[in-house]
């Protein structure tokens, strides 16, 4: 299955949800509102992910600053049961939006691949969990990897590992900041159309800076998908919702990306149908400067140049200079070359 032409828009719920479904079904009715193309969950078992010993990231802390939570303790608040899977895929597709979810470790992949998810999207910190990576290739679908964290060479050592095991599968790698929120000056986009010179694969941006330009920016340098979290509210309790966009932000995101999609276009330099309408007035063609009797020779101090651009252009000048006139030539009209 490959994505779609142009530009593919993963509104990213995570764990918005908070571990709550009817909350991820509004997510779910959120991103197809919004027009995105995929909605995209996490999906995991807590006590394959994190050992009782790891704690929480600084954005979450910061994010959190009430709580004391273990990473294990809040992965297990914030987890979706797997039959809560079965039915968020049934519901996307009741409504019509692409059901993805990031899998974490091997029964996560095994479960989204019974249910016929299409694409595995992999998180930026599996790209150096090679015996993973070579879980998810063998099940020859495409792949969409993030490389937040990520050096070149572990980037060009992913995608052997991804080869060794699937030669056949589509990748797209993903730019990406691990930062929430990133910083602009921080997010180096220039990276993104690096990947896509070294490698040769289709790229695109994860985007985590607050608000949406920089992902429309990733856009116009030529990005196949943009990936960007979102939630129903900023204010809600969670590691990920200061973060993300609410609902109408999100819209107005993918609404811009869609416009830039349009301007780009096929990079051939010619004028549209709109424009030569617009040159007949804006442009200028050579005009009587004076009345010029049938059989006068037009010299060019008979000559003016005027709009509007529908008769003989400027540079016809010399050209027409020096010729007789077949008709009587008003002053003020514009030339044609029936009249010379």
């Amino acid at each position: 299955m490959a994505l779609k032409q142009g530009v593919f828009v993963i509104a990213e719920a995570g764990v918005n949800h908070n571990g709550n479904l009817e909350t991820a079904k509004r997510l779910v009715d959120a991103a197809l509102h919004a027009g995105a193309d995929a909605v995209k969950f996490q999906t995991f078992v807590p006590e394959e992910l994190a050992a009782k010993s790891a704690g929480i990231a600084g954005y979450q802390q910061a994010n959190m600053p009430a709580s004391r939570e273990t990473q294990l303790e809040m992965i297990k608040r914030l987890a979706l049961r797997f039959e809560d899977f079965s039915c968020l895929k049934t519901y996307c597709d009741q409504t019509g939006i692409m059901f993805l979810s990031t899998p974490f470790d091997n029964l996560s992949i095994d479960l989204l691949d019974t249910l016929g998810v299409p694409v595995f999207k992999i998180a930026s910190g599996e790209l150096v969990n090679h015996p993973f990576l070579r879980y998810a290739a063998a099940k020859e679908k495409p792949l969409i990897l993030s490389t937040g964290m990520a050096t070149l060479g572990e980037v060009e050592e992913a995608l052997g590992v991804i080869r060794s095991a699937c030669n056949t599968a589509p990748v797209t790698f993903l730019h990406c900041t691990s930062d929430y929120p990133a910083l602009f000056e921080d997010v180096n986009l220039k990276a993104m159309v690096m990947l896509r010179q070294v490698f040769g694969v289709p790229v695109g941006y994860s985007d985590h800076t607050p608000g949406i330009e920089v992902a429309v920016a990733a856009v116009a340098l030529g990005a196949s998908v943009i990936e960007k979290h979102f939630t129903l509210d900023r204010r809600m309790e969670g590691p990920d919702h200061r973060a993300s966009l609410e609902p109408e932000e999100l819209a107005a995101m993918i609404r811009a990306i869609r416009n830039v999609e349009k301007a780009l276009g096929d990079g051939r330099k010619r004028p549209t149908s709109r424009e030569l309408e617009t040159s007949k007035v804006a442009r200028r063609s050579l005009v009587a400067a004076r009345g010029i009797k049938a059989g006068e020779i037009i010299t060019a101090d008979k000559i003016a140049v005027k709009r509007p651009g529908t008769g003989i252009p400027p540079k016809m000048l010399e050209i027409v200079a020096g010729r007789r006139a077949r008709v009587d030539i008003p002053a003020d009209t514009v030339i044609t070359w029936e009249m010379v």
